[in-house]
């Protein structure tokens, strides 16, 4: 396994810090492990029509805030 150094804003730090309990490298795993697969479905659902890259963008933008919407109501 590789590392990788995350840079996030003080702000957000803080409140990682409010759950120490938390192994924050899942989440940022997990977290990365979604965007490869909306990424796969994007591109291949691209390949099959043909869509501008703001249009893909907006599907992706949607697709993100289900993704979001679904995550928090399942933590």
């Amino acid at each position: 396994m590789v590392n990788v150094t995350l840079s996030v804003p003080n702000n957000i730090k803080k409140e990682m810090d409010r759950f120490p309990e938390m192994n924050w490298s899942e989440v940022a795993r997990q977290a990365f492990k979604e965007k490869i697969v909306k990424l796969e479905v994007l591109e291949k659902f691209s390949s099959k029509f043909k869509l501008s890259d703001k249009d893909i963008e907006k599907l992706s933008n949607k697709i993100n805030k289900e993704v979001s919407r679904r995550f928090m109501r399942s933590s």
